[in-house]
């Protein structure tokens, strides 16, 4: 337990950023967005059903990027339930919105059919809506 209250008071005191979490949708899975200064993560908290069946689990990390200002930037994960185990990544970026209540990120990701890349891009949206504190 002081081990605990040790850890926590060196990070108080080291000016570290807070950490702070919030659930979100995104395609009828709950997310959590994880912030640490401008560092900015989602993380799967409870796949929806067919993402379950190919392996994502609480935890599996969906997007690692950034927040400049009012946009987001960095790289998603798609996963395939033609292809079970693949894992595309892609750049995507886009808006917070005034509210900060909805977050879309976008971007050019490879078409697979069969798990074979058909050099076939498609434009993906990604849309997370604020659910709650986690």
């Amino acid at each position: 337990m002081r081990r605990g209250m040790v850890m926590v008071a060196a990070l108080l005191l080291s000016g570290a950023p807070a950490l702070a979490d919030s659930c979100w949708m995104h395609n009828g899975s709950l997310v959590r967005l994880v912030a640490a200064g401008d560092a900015r993560s989602f993380v799967y908290e409870v796949p929806r059903p067919g993402l379950r069946e190919i392996g994502v689990k609480r935890g599996t990390l969906l997007f690692k990027g950034k927040r400049h200002g009012r946009t987001y930037s960095g790289i998603a994960r798609m996963f395939s339930t033609e292809c079970p185990g693949a894992v595309t990544e892609y750049a995507v970026e886009g808006p917070v919105s005034g509210d900060q209540t909805r977050i879309v990120l976008s971007g050019w990701r490879e078409v697979y059919r069969a798990c074979v890349p058909t050099d076939q891009p498609v434009e993906d949206r990604l849309v997370f809506t604020y659910a709650r504190r986690c």
